[in-house]
């Protein structure tokens, strides 16, 4: 049985959310500028419109099937299930964002949704500080607690050696992706089809969080909590429904985020499409587990069963 996203977490006597940290990370910082410095190289040296093809192709790819279907609603928050064969596949493919292998991912999400669900929320996981401040914290930094709480991943997950194995060689595996890019295209497609993705995705997915932690659409209101999730309006499409966060923190346990008319949700369009070819069952929508405490509405003119929460 695994556990849920909230119970990977679980404080100890000494723990303190506020007392910590924030510390240089040089892998993430060095993997991300590398990155950063392959991408202009892709733009400046590279132009030509068979790189953007596959700059867009493999980013759809990845941050669709990868991160928001296979890392975020599948293997972290558990919203549906498929056969193990394409579990691997999908979380593979979120691998290949760039940003963790799939025990980083889980732990950075869970300890991030642990500190937003305190009383009090330190500035790093709450996307607190200025947009330049937080950029670099995000990006090149890791908040350390002095005494944190104990972390553990399910041992369905910490135990299986194809996820150690993606976890141990998460930037490795940029190779299965840049090996065939350069026979077909050369070291062009690499710089478009790798270093420009992964840069896009990473500072992608730190906007994203930036804003959607600070202003926005809200349809709910978590009370008694200092930080709440936003809408970002009209990113659906680009963002893969990423980008409804106001409805996440509402129901984090649902896989379809963009529950609201006219909000669009690809990511949960690509998991009713395995369903419909058998390939995922069991989705959990909005009204499938208790609701979370404190949870209200934020327009109560808004009448809730206008909401198909399914």
């Amino acid at each position: 049985m695994r556990l849920h996203v909230t119970e990977r977490v679980s404080p100890e006597t000494s723990t303190n959310a506020q007392k910590g940290a924030i510390r240089w990370d040089a892998l993430k910082s060095i993997w991300l500028f590398l990155m950063i410095i392959g991408g202009i190289a892709a733009i400046t040296l590279t132009p030509n419109w068979g790189g953007v093809l596959v700059f867009l192709g493999t980013t759809a790819v990845t941050i669709c099937a990868g991160h928001s279907v296979g890392m975020h609603r599948l293997l972290i928050h558990k919203s549906f299930q498929t056969p193990k064969w394409l579990e691997y596949i999908l979380v593979w493919l979120g691998t290949l964002v760039g940003m963790a292998g799939p025990f980083g991912m889980i732990k950075a999400h869970d300890m991030r949704d642990w500190h937003q669900r305190q009383s009090e929320c330190p500035p790093h996981p709450s996307h607190g500080a200025s947009f330049w401040q937080d950029a670099w914290w995000q990006m090149h930094c890791k908040f350390v607690l002095e005494n944190p709480p104990r972390f553990q991943i399910e041992p369905e997950i910490a135990d299986d050696r194809i996820y150690q194995w993606m976890e141990r060689y998460w930037m490795s595996q940029q190779l299965f992706v840049a090996v065939p890019l350069y026979m077909v295209g050369d070291i062009g497609f690499v710089l478009w089809g790798v270093c420009l993705r992964v840069a896009v995705s990473l500072i992608g997915h730190w906007l994203v969080g930036h804003f959607a932690h600070k202003s926005g659409h809200q349809g709910w209101h978590i009370r008694g909590l200092p930080v709440q999730g936003y809408n970002l309006r009209g990113l659906g499409l680009i963002t893969f429904g990423e980008n409804w966060h106001a409805n996440h923190h509402a129901f984090p346990h649902s896989a379809r985020l963009g529950i609201e008319k006219g909000q669009a949700d690809p990511g949960y369009w690509f998991i009713k499409c395995l369903e419909a070819m058998g390939l995922a069952c069991k989705i959990l929508g909005p009204s499938d587990q208790p609701e979370r405490e404190g949870l209200t509405r934020v327009k109560p003119e808004w009448k809730q069963r206008s909401v198909k929460l399914s």
